[in-house]
């Protein structure tokens, strides 16, 4: 059953990676995993206050017969969307003066990565982590 929280205040950050720590350890990911989806999370929220001020959060354990025990993450927003996914995938690229390692450390923490943004509408950011990694895939979408 999905786990969604609200991202409206820095605080519900920390809540988020609350719910992320215990499904991840239930779910006996190794300590490393643990802290890539960890590092996943935190990027995937802030971005949702920093950029669109705020969002939907969503963890989901997967048992999927084939591929096995995964953990998925999901970001959304109504925010103001991304004109340039190609430059927003890129380490260094920063909308806010920051280090611009968010969406491009997402993307190889996680073994599948989906993104979708429309300008005006919002951003869509989908990733996995499997116990057992399958070949990687990044998605993109409008």
């Amino acid at each position: 059953m999905p786990i969604r929280c609200t991202i409206q205040r820095e605080v519900d950050i920390y809540v988020a990676l609350a719910h992320v720590r215990e499904l991840v350890r239930a779910a006996e990911f190794t300590p490393t995993d643990c802290t890539r989806i960890e590092i996943a999370t935190l990027e995937l929220t802030r971005n949702l206050l920093v950029h669109a001020g705020g969002g939907t959060f969503t963890l989901t354990r997967l048992d999927d017969p084939l591929l096995g025990t995964g953990i998925a993450v999901e970001a959304l927003d109504h925010g103001p969307g991304i004109a340039n996914l190609d430059l927003a995938l890129q380490d260094g690229y920063s909308t806010t003066r920051t280090l611009g390692s968010g969406l491009p450390a997402v993307r190889r923490l996680m073994d599948e990565f989906a993104i979708e943004s429309t300008v005006g509408v919002g951003t869509r950011v989908h990733a996995v982590k499997w116990r057992t990694p399958p070949r990687r895939r990044t998605i993109y979408g409008h």
